[in-house]
């Protein structure tokens, strides 16, 4: 009566049980659900620098990376801790921003971390060339943070002076 029955629609392959000796069996007629795919999808996938970039935009990055590097050992020390602490607070403005579900660009994130990191790097470097051990730069790393004055990081600044801007426009308009 019920045969084996198999259709296949394009790598789609149905398989129903054959049918059961008993009768009193109320089991499903139905196996189940065999795909079948062709072989191009199961090839392992393209290796992550080929997929990702070439070897051109690598190339690419690493120079921007060396002038970066550049023009922070070009900066004194007080300018690079002016910078970290300018950066670190636009790391803190874009984390609010993330929390309160606004617009932003989270390559900004690793971009800024990145440059934090380049800046305290060089930071270091030039302690070690003083001879400034370990225990005595983490020492005076704790008494800079101390003296450190928040201030708004420069894109609330000129967030707010937009605005500013604005205001006074409009007072203007209606006056």
């Amino acid at each position: 009566m019920l045969t084996s029955l198999t259709a296949s629609i394009s790598g789609l392959t149905l398989n129903p049980r054959p049918p059961a000796n008993n009768a009193l069996s109320s089991s499903s007629s139905f196996n189940g659900l065999a795909l079948r795919l062709p072989a191009a999808l199961c090839s392992p996938p393209p290796s992550a620098s080929t997929c990702r970039r070439g070897p051109r935009s690598t190339a690419v990055m690493m120079a921007n990376r060396e002038e970066e590097l550049k023009e922070i050992r070009t900066k004194s020390t007080g300018e690079i801790n002016e910078e970290v602490v300018e950066l670190k607070g636009e790391l803190f403005m874009l984390r609010l921003l993330r929390s309160t579900r606004n617009e932003f660009k989270a390559s900004e994130f690793r971009r800024m971390r990145k440059r934090i990191a380049r800046m305290l790097t060089v930071k270091r470097e030039r302690e070690i060339e003083e001879g400034i051990n370990k225990r005595l730069s983490r020492k005076l790393d704790r008494k800079w943070k101390k003296i450190i004055i928040v201030k708004p990081p420069p894109s609330l600044i000129k967030m707010r002076e937009e605005e500013e801007a604005e205001e006074s426009q409009e007072a203007e308009k209606s006056a």
